[in-house]
C-alpha cells in the first residue's frame, strides 16, 4: 500500500503519461445503458457541484472508477463495469475484496473483476491513475479536501454534496448516475428500490412509528460510553424508508453539528429514555448485549430491559448491509426487516 500522502506532483507527472483523458484502453464490457445515446437524463460536458468544488465531465465517461464506499454499486446497478475500485475491507465473507452482491452483480453483467484498490491506509492515487479512468465517483465518501485536490489531477471527481459520509442513498444514485450520463436510468433505479422496500415494510407493520438508534461499534471491555450515528448517517435515515422514527433524543444531538456519529456516557445514558429500539454492531462472539444487560447504568435503558435490541455481526454481509447502498437494500432487506420486527414485538 502507498502512502497516502504521496505529493500530488507525482500522481499528475503519471496522469500525463498515462493518458488519462480517456486516450487508449479498450472499454469495460457494459450493458446497454453504458452504450452511448442509451441515456436519456444527462448531457455533455456537464458540470457538478459538489462540497470540495465542482467536477466538469467533458464527455460521457466509459472508463469509471470509484473511491471509498460503495460508489461502485451505482455504476453496476446501472450496468457499467467500473475499471477500478475500493476493496471491501468490511463484512467481506470470503476474502476477495467483494461484497456478494457486487460479486452477483458482475457475474450477471458477465464483466471481469475491477482492480480493487487497496484503502487500508487511505486512497491508493497511483492505483487509481494507472486504471485510466474518464471520471472518479465518490457521491458517499469521506474525501479530505487534499484528498480530492489529488484525485482531481488525474480526472473529475464527484465528491459528495454537503458533508463526508452523510450522503443518502437516493443521492448517492442521482449524483453518480448523473456523471455517467444514466440520469433517467437512476430515477428508475430508485423507484424500483423503493418498490421492494414497500413490499417488505407492508409484511411488518409493526415497525410502523417506533424509534430505533443505531448504535455504532462498541468495545464489550469498555461500557463507559455509548456511540451512535445521528440523523446525518445513512444507517438512521434508512429506519425512515422502512416507517420507523428517530427518537428525540437523537434528533436534538444531531442539531449543530454535521458529524455522523456521536457519543455519550453512562451517566448520561437517561436520555435513551425515548429509544423504543436499540440496534447496531455487535461483536462475533455476542459478548456484546451480555455486558449492556449487565452493566449496572446502561441496563436501566428501556429498551435493553425489555430486550428490544438486535445487534448485527460486524464481520458478516449482513451487517455491512446495514448501512444502506444502491445493491445492498434489496439484498438485505427481508432479513433485516424481520429482525428489527421482532424487536419491536417486545415494544409494549
Amino acid at each position: 500500500m502507498k502512502p497516502r500522502h504521496r505529493l500530488r506532483a507525482l500522481v499528475a507527472t503519471a496522469a500525463v503519461l498515462l493518458g488519462i483523458a480517456g486516450c487508449g484502453g479498450a472499454p469495460q464490457p457494459n450493458a446497454e445503458a453504458a452504450k452511448p445515446g442509451a441515456s436519456t437524463g444527462s448531457a455533455f460536458p456537464m458540470t457538478i457541484d459538489h462540497a470540495l468544488g465542482q467536477a466538469t465531465i467533458p464527455a460521457k465517461p466509459v472508463r469509471v472508477a470509484t473511491v471509498n464506499w460503495a460508489n461502485h454499486e451505482v455504476p453496476l446497478a446501472l450496468g457499467v463495469a467500473p475499471v477500478g475500485m475500493a476493496a471491501a475491507n468490511f463484512g467481506d465473507d470470503d476474502g476477495d475484496g467483494l461484497l456478494p452482491w457486487v460479486e452477483k452483480r458482475l457475474e450477471e453483467l458477465k464483466a471481469p473483476k475491477p482492480v480493487l484498490f487497496d484503502e487500508t491506509d487511505g486512497i491508493d492515487f497511483e492505483a487509481v491513475a494507472d486504471t485510466k479512468p474518464d471520471v472518479i465517483l465518490a457521491a458517499y465518501s469521506g474525501l479530505t479536501k487534499q484528498d480530492y485536490d489529488t484525485l482531481s489531477d488525474i480526472a473529475p471527481v464527484v465528491a459528495y454534496p454537503k458533508a463526508a459520509w452523510a450522503t443518502p442513498w437516493r443521492e448517492i444514485i442521482r449524483l453518480n448516475g448523473k456523471a455517467i450520463g444514466l440520469a433517467a436510468e437512476s430515477e428508475k433505479l430508485i423507484g424500483g428500490i423503493e418498490g421492494d422496500i414497500a413490499r417488505v415494510a407492508a409484511k411488518y407493520p409493526q415497525l410502523k412509528g417506533k424509534s430505533v438508534m443505531f448504535m455504532t461499534h462498541v468495545d464489550p471491555n469498555d461500557v463507559s460510553e455509548i456511540g451512535f450515528y445521528t440523523t446525518h448517517d445513512t444507517r438512521t435515515l434508512f429506519f425512515e424508508d422502512l416507517g420507523m422514527t428517530t427518537p428525540g433524543s437523537i434528533a436534538e444531538a444531531s442539531k449543530g453539528t454535521e458529524k455522523f456519529a456521536l457519543t455519550r456516557s453512562a451517566e448520561q445514558i437517561d436520555v435513551f429514555d425515548d429509544v423504543d429500539i436499540i440496534t447496531g454492531y455487535g461483536d462475533a462472539k455476542g459478548e456484546l448485549l451480555g455486558k449492556l444487560r449487565g452493566d449496572p447504568l446502561l441496563s436501566k435503558i428501556p429498551a435493553i430491559k425489555r430486550g428490544s435490541v438486535y445487534l448485527l455481526d460486524g464481520t458478516k454481509p449482513l451487517g455491512t448491509a446495514a448501512n444502506p447502498t444502491p445493491l445492498s437494500i434489496s439484498w438485505v432487506l427481508d432479513d433485516y426487516a424481520k429482525a428489527l420486527a421482532e424487536a419491536a414485538d417486545k415494544v409494549k
